[in-house]
């Protein structure tokens, strides 16, 4: 992937890694239109490269992961324009079954926050800072409020949401928003890490693992979400790597994906 095609963020590849650094320092890394669009194609692209695995999002810098909307050009331009996907082009786009990894290397404010629940992982810096402050500036956090407020006790997401306050990542972590907190110079290995213990699985079993968490939530009760149907769980069974694992735990090798 040709970095020179986004002039807001950074893209890279490690194998099957994607890494998409947002690469407005000078901003916080907050994000404009453009930005958003950028991200948008970004993750588009990881999502329909079947050699890509796992990806990646940071912020440019130590001082923010992403500091939300870009208030300064809003108040000039008008309203953000956003993609169909969402903030940052993540935080509605659904059919995504590959996991994300937010790496927050700083402050994850406003739409930051809501970039991280949109994550299916986060490892944080001990530095970094949450919060959803949007009503200090006369806004409400949007998707985020949804999202808080299936991911930590109502109580607690009710008080970040409607104090405003900021908290920092060992709280993040108490609270559940945030898998590990680490030194920021750790957070580079502690992300390898995590995606070394990801690719140990077969593709298709991570994307089927992803699926049937994610929409069996959607389901009313157990029962639903246990009758539901999952396409990636079905490609998975029909795979030539569920047949792999199993003549290699039983010959007692490591397995050989291709992800087929």
């Amino acid at each position: 992937m040709s970095e020179a095609r986004f002039r807001s963020i950074r893209v890279s590849r490690s194998g099957d890694a994607t890494f998409i650094e947002i690469n407005r320092p000078h901003r916080s890394n907050s994000l404009h239109g453009d930005a958003h669009f950028e991200l948008d194609r970004a993750f588009a692209e990881f999502d329909s490269d079947d050699t890509q695995r796992v990806a990646v999002i940071r912020g440019a810098g130590e001082r923010a992961f992403c500091a939300g909307t870009d208030l300064k050009e809003q108040s000039v331009r008008g309203e953000t324009p956003m993609p169909e996907t969402g903030f940052a082009g993540l935080t509605e786009r659904f059919g995504l079954s590959k996991p994300v990894i937010a790496a927050v290397n700083g402050d994850a404010i406003g739409g930051g926050l809501e970039v991280v629940l949109a994550c299916d992982l986060a490892i944080a810096a001990d530095s970094a800072r949450f919060g959803l402050p949007e009503p200090h500036v006369g806004l409400a956090a949007s998707g985020g409020l949804h999202r808080l407020a299936r991911t930590i006790p109502l109580k607690r997401a009710m008080e970040i949401a409607l104090t405003g306050r900021l908290f920092g990542a060992v709280e993040a972590y108490e609270f559940g928003l945030v898998n590990r907190v680490v030194k920021p110079a750790e957070l580079e290995s502690a992300v390898g890490d995590l995606i070394g213990q990801i690719r140990r699985g077969a593709p298709l079993s991570i994307r089927a693992t992803k699926e049937m968490i994610s929409r069996g939530l959607d389901e009313a009760s157990l029962e639903q979400a246990f009758a539901r149907s999952y396409p990636s769980y079905r490609k998975m069974l029909n795979s030539r790597d569920a047949v792999e694992g199993v003549a290699a735990f039983a010959e007692k090798r490591a397995p050989k994906w291709t992800g087929t």
